[in-house]
């Protein structure tokens, strides 16, 4: 069973990443891997009771690759950490099948309570560097969060959210998503048309206030010189 999660891990960096050479090159160089084998010991403790010893087989995890993952969260299979510093994911956090998530991901949560508090991943996620997911919330299969992202509402499967808080973009009409991987969780068209489409709505607005503007002050002059 570990070999079995070695090769499968392996061959998912192998197949993402185009940086990677070759899988001795992912085996010794990538923390992403490192921080999942950490876990699968450490979670192996916790869940026969040993939580200290969990822990601190966590915190050594931490130590070496940057990345924290509770020995509690319950991580499927072929997930890819790319880069991998500053992720952290939180004790009750559960992560399906060939996730993908990059640097500075947080999965983490709003309450103090014990109990489940923490995201639930779906399946063929991608979540962008520096994406915050909080709370006991879902995110479904083949969902796309983008960079920076602050998650506080369910993410219905195959959307894509953007932005604080974080909330759907609209795709180009008649131009649907295309298959295969969105780098970062952030497909370029979707999030910059709805901006550009922003930007236009507030040039009119401005426009339009400018020329009520321009009226007034004539006006104004107008009754100045009438008197």
């Amino acid at each position: 069973m570990p070999f079995m999660f070695l090769r499968e891990s392996v061959q998912a960096y192998r197949e993402r990443d185009p940086a990677s050479r070759s899988r001795l090159e992912v085996l010794l160089c990538y923390p992403g891997l490192h921080a999942q084998i950490f876990h699968r010991a450490a979670h192996a403790l916790w869940l026969a009771g040993w939580h200290l010893s969990g822990r601190f087989v966590s915190h050594l995890g931490r130590w070496l690759t940057g990345i924290e993952i509770h020995p509690g969260a319950v991580i499927g299979r072929r997930l890819v950490i790319d880069h991998g510093m500053a992720v952290v994911i939180g004790e009750t956090a559960e992560i399906g099948d060939d996730v993908h998530m990059y640097h500075q991901v947080t999965l983490g949560t709003t309450s103090s309570e014990r109990g489940k508090r923490h995201p639930t991943i779906g399946n063929k996620v991608i979540i962008g560097a520096g994406a915050k997911i909080l709370g006991a919330i879902t995110v479904g299969d083949g969902a796309r969060i983008g960079s920076n992202a602050v998650v506080l509402q369910p993410v219905p499967a195959g959307v894509t959210v953007v932005g604080i808080p974080a909330r759907p973009v609209e795709r180009v009409p008649g131009s649907p998503r295309k298959p295969g991987f969105d780098a970062y969780g952030t497909p370029v068209e979707a999030c910059l048309d709805p901006l550009l489409r922003d930007v236009e709505s507030l040039r009119a607005e401005l426009a339009e206030l400018e020329g009520r503007v321009g009226k007034l002050v004539v006006r104004a002059a107008e009754e100045r010189t009438g008197s």
